[in-house]
């Protein structure tokens, strides 16, 4: 089987195990990473099937929406790469993206690092932030039922890992805990350089929501 056939395959196989999936981790994620991954590629020195197959499975079976299992995504990819004829050198590779993308809190230290991871780290935060990242932020708390602000719930700066992953705080709240601290960890050059147009926005609209909130505007 062609290595064009495989990622073929794999969109099929992540279009159809995402077809009820929440609105800001569904195809269209995945599709956006992988585009984005694509073209931060072309300045970098990466492997090219692996890091596509990364993007397109690193959201494969997040364990946001499986009781917290981080063990079930690598897994299906495994399995579902295993049935392709993927060499096994190349599904560890994909293992190891979707193991260690995830943002997991601003006091947590990333223990590994490939060309391809990150390439795709890279793109998955790129769409976190921005306009896209906006919405997909609201749409989650709406998800989870989270109330958009509460200026009596401070941001909390200091999560571990395991307070991170748990935390209910209101939708505001993720901006200051996650996604206007990725700019100053993005991997490739063109990553930063697409995170500081990103990262602006988010910071235009928050200067307008505390406006707004206020009824100064």
């Amino acid at each position: 089987m062609t290595q064009q056939s495989i990622i073929q395959q794999t969109i099929e196989f992540v279009k159809q195990t995402l077809v009820d999936a929440e609105g800001g981790h569904d195809w269209w994620h995945i599709w956006r990473v992988w585009q984005l991954s694509k073209k931060i590629a072309v300045t970098e020195d990466a492997s090219l099937f692996v890091l596509e197959l990364g993007a397109l499975l690193h959201d494969i079976a997040d364990s946001k929406f499986h009781d917290g299992n981080e063990e079930l995504g690598p897994q299906k990819a495994r399995e579902f790469l295993k049935s392709l004829g993927v060499e096994d050198t190349d599904i560890l590779q994909v293992e190891n993206i979707i193991n260690h993308i995830s943002f997991k809190g601003a006091n947590e230290a990333q223990d590994f690092r490939s060309p391809e991871l990150n390439i795709v780290q890279d793109a998955d935060r790129l769409d976190a932030m921005g306009a896209i990242g906006i919405a997909r932020t609201f749409n989650y708390g709406g998800f989870k039922n989270r109330e958009i602000y509460n200026p009596d719930i401070n941001p909390n700066l200091k999560m571990t890992k395991t307070e991170y992953k748990q935390s209910t705080a209101p939708t505001l709240n993720h901006f200051y805990e996650k996604l206007l601290l990725l700019k100053d960890r993005m991997n490739t050059p063109t990553g930063k350089l697409m995170a500081d147009q990103r990262h602006r926005f988010m910071l235009t609209y928050l200067e307008e929501f505390y406006q707004e909130w206020n009824g100064e505007c």
